[in-house]
């Protein structure tokens, strides 16, 4: 999972972001308003973690900028206003959250990690599929009731596909919302990471949960328990 991260100040920046990166997901950052509505709207993001009161263009502006360019992706704003009206005018403007600074790290997270589930149309931190219980919080899985161990990267590739599960994925899309701008990206890489998690997964080819159409990217085929 990728997340953009627009907050001009410097300290709790880089805090939210290793908080992000942490939990596993790739962070791009931005200290401003006019350049974090550029990342925006240019860059992949699963999720944006908006500052209100930025320097250049405001946070309310942003999200009305990215949601009239028809991106999806769920906006978290983050305020030290604690008015009302604030947090009802960023709702309005298109964000899905609000948290009040300061906040904990596990808040934090936890309303992350429940927007980006509620893309896929999952409500809880913890997706069964089949024979398969990823928990995205504890990052373990389950086969048949049996732990699976899986590398960071491989459980980022697999949460993403569940998280998007019967969606054609694109390699480039998965090396996309794996890496930031400044990370070196390799697609082959993304075969590499599927050939691995079919051999730990499914070793016995009994469920094959993961298809791939040749030409046009990989899909999570198991029905959601």
């Amino acid at each position: 999972m990728r997340a953009l991260v627009i907050e001009d100040d410097p300290d709790l920046r880089e805090q939210v972001a290793k908080f992000l990166s942490d939990d596993g997901f790739a962070v791009d950052v931005a200290a401003d308003g006019d350049n974090g509505a550029y990342m925006a709207e240019e860059y992949p993001a699963d999720i944006a973690i908006i500052d209100l009161g930025l320097p250049g263009m405001p946070g309310i502006d942003i999200i009305r900028q990215v949601r009239k360019s028809g991106r999806k992706y769920p906006i978290l704003i983050l305020t030290a206003r604690d008015g009302w009206q604030t947090k009802v005018e960023g709702l309005e403007a298109g964000a899905d959250d609000y948290l009040v600074k300061p906040f904990h790290r596990e808040e934090l997270i936890a309303r992350v990690r429940a927007l980006v589930r509620r893309v896929g149309g999952w409500t809880q931190a913890t997706l069964n599929s089949g024979p398969y219980i990823v928990d995205t919080s504890a990052k373990s899985v389950m086969v048949d009731g049996k732990p699976v161990d899986l590398t960071s990267y491989e459980f980022r590739v697999l949460e993403y596909l569940l998280t998007h599960a019967g969606k054609v994925i694109s390699k480039s899309e998965l090396t996309e919302h794996l890496y930031t701008e400044d990370e070196e990206r390799d697609s082959n890489v993304i075969e590499v990471f599927i050939r691995r998690l079919r051999s730990k997964l499914d070793s016995d080819s009994q469920y094959n949960p993961i298809t791939t159409l040749r030409g046009s990217g990989y899909r999570w085929d198991l029905p959601r328990a």
